[in-house]
């Protein structure tokens, strides 16, 4: 965003007598060469700022579009108050532009920190989001207009030339940045030790560009208070960068508990296990900050869940996401079935349920089992490619997280079960959670919709949450949808297993619960078109 009443002579007594170019320790052309690599190195620190607050706040609320929007929108709106804001200071240019750069560091690199804390202490970061937005957009949108003062003292030139100049270095930073931060920070660095590198970047580039190349703008004391206030800077980002893993453990006791376990980043979520099952403390495993699995519930999910799928043809089963086991743990109970696909997205949930020994006694070690095929990689993808060229499956186990969450409207879309409808037997049946029907009915009965849109017929069915009982019936179940081509029957099957909680007169129960609450004319939800809201 570009200031356009930028003057003809910067910091001049008069409009009509301009002054003379900033004397320079570089021939001009050089000089005006290392502004345009400030110009560079700002927008690409400035695009990771925002990035990082999109990805932190995707990763600790969900709903990604929600996320981007809020931040994008916010920091476009404080760039253009930043601009407004950087007229007065530009006959001080350079020391302007250090200050500002100075503060961006620290605000910036410390962004994700603190809304991490706000979030892990506080059990809320939507106002600290919205007011980093806001802070970074005005101080980005700062920079522009300083930065143009300078080009143009080192060597004047028409303003539409050296607007375009401006503009090629700033977008081209900030395809570095955008480029940079899932490719290169993210991996290696982490969100939080990131963020404060690119503040560090950030206070380099700014101190460097006033200090050394219009250093004769500036006086003896102006000169050393500005490398003091980097030089703070700095070793407040170092000092935050030391401390980050102290911080991240302590962030998740306030989060999780004192019984965390396991905390690892893998390559598509934060996964986080606590307690060990035994002496009254249940194995919990949190996916990217939210509660996916706990052991003194997961037994009534997972049997409402796979049990009445199973009451009719189960030789051949495909579990879609599931990589903790427990779904193919139920599978696996039937003397019947011969194999099982578990089709999951992140390798290190499967390693974790193959090689933990909270979790390998919760699923019984049924990763392990000689009938049981792993597949890492997206469902969707596979249903595509390697599921079309596979022997049709009797039981398709949708064991997917819910559909208002971030990867819920792709799998939870038409497209996604029209493939599914293509790997299904002519007599195979389909069970899927599909969000809790009282909570969120729009959802539920969206998913009932979109499931039927294939031509498949659907029973749907709700199962009491028991860590919720006592909260109000509107806001204590999990919602299922068992469908096949024919109308399927709700029931159990005759040879079942022993089974904990599930009866067949629970399941009917549940289905006349369902119904009560059904919304009519609910939409269909595709990949152009989702309809699932948080």
């Amino acid at each position: 965003m570009i200031d356009s009443t930028v003057p003809t002579a910067p910091g001049a007594r008069s409009r009509s007598e301009p002054e003379r170019p900033v004397r320079l320790p570089v021939p001009p052309g050089l000089g005006r060469f290392l502004v345009l690599v400030a110009v560079f190195v700002c927008a690409a620190c400035g695009l990771v700022y925002e990035l990082e607050l999109v990805a932190l706040a995707t990763y600790l609320t969900g709903d990604p579009v929600t996320q981007a929007s809020v931040v994008l929108s916010m920091m476009v709106f404080a760039m253009g108050i930043g601009s407004l804001l950087a007229k007065r200071p530009r006959c001080h240019a350079a020391v302007s532009f250090a200050v500002v750069e100075a503060v961006l560091a620290v605000v910036g690199g410390g962004s994700a920190m603190a809304l991490y804390a706000c979030y892990a202490w506080l059990g809320r970061s939507h106002v600290a989001l919205v007011g980093f937005s806001l802070a970074i957009g005005v101080l980005m949108g700062a920079e522009v207009p300083l930065l143009m003062t300078l080009i143009q003292r080192v060597r004047r030139q028409d303003a539409g030339g050296a607007v375009a100049d401006l503009f090629a270095a700033d977008y081209v930073g900030a395809l570095v940045g955008g480029l940079a931060f899932p490719f290169l920070l993210l991996p290696a660095f982490g969100q939080l030790t990131g963020a404060l590198l690119t503040g560090a970047v950030n206070t380099v580039a700014g101190g460097v560009l006033v200090l050394w190349l219009f250093r004769r703008d500036l006086g003896v004391r102006t000169r050393w208070a500005l490398l003091g206030a980097n030089v703070a800077v700095l070793c407040l980002l170092a000092a935050g960068a030391a401390l980050t893993g102290t911080f991240e453990r302590a962030a998740r006791q306030a989060m999780y508990g004192p019984e965390v376990r396991v905390a690892v980043r893998g390559e598509v979520q934060e996964i986080v296990l606590t307690g060990s099952g035994r002496a009254g403390a249940p194995l919990r495993m949190y996916l990217d900050g939210r509660l996916r699995m706990s052991s003194d519930e997961e037994a009534r999910y997972h049997e409402a869940l796979v049990h009445p799928a199973m009451a009719g043809p189960h030789r051949r089963v495909l579990v879609l996401g599931g990589g903790d086991g427990l779904a193919a743990r139920e599978v696996l109970r039937y003397p019947g079935v011969e194999s099982v696909t578990v089709v999951e997205l992140d390798p290190e949930v499967v390693r974790l349920g193959r090689g933990d020994p909270g979790l390998t006694a919760l699923n019984a070690r049924s990763l392990a089992d000689r009938r049981v095929r792993l597949v890492i990689g997206d469902a969707f993808a596979w249903l595509r490619g390697d599921g079309r060229r596979s022997e049709p499956f009797d039981v398709v186990i949708a064991d997917l997280p819910d559909p208002a969450e971030a990867a819920g409207p792709k799998l939870y879309a038409q497209e996604f079960y029209g493939l599914i409808r293509q790997v299904m037997t002519p007599d195979a049946r389909l069970v899927l959670h599909a969000g809790p029907v009282c909570d969120r009915p729009r959802n539920f009965w969206t998913v009932d919709a979109t499931v039927r849109s294939v031509g498949l017929h659907t029973a749907p069915y709700r199962v009491p949450h028991p860590g919720r009982v006592g909260h109000g019936s509107t806001a204590c179940d999990w919602g299922f949808l068992l469908a096949a081509g024919t109308r399927p029957g709700l029931g159990i099957s005759e040879h079942a297993p022993p089974l904990h909680s599930l009866t067949g007169e629970g399941l009917r129960h549940g289905s006349r619960e369902a119904a009560r609450h059904r919304l009519p004319g609910a939409p269909v939800s595709t990949l152009i078109h989702p309809r699932y809201t948080a």
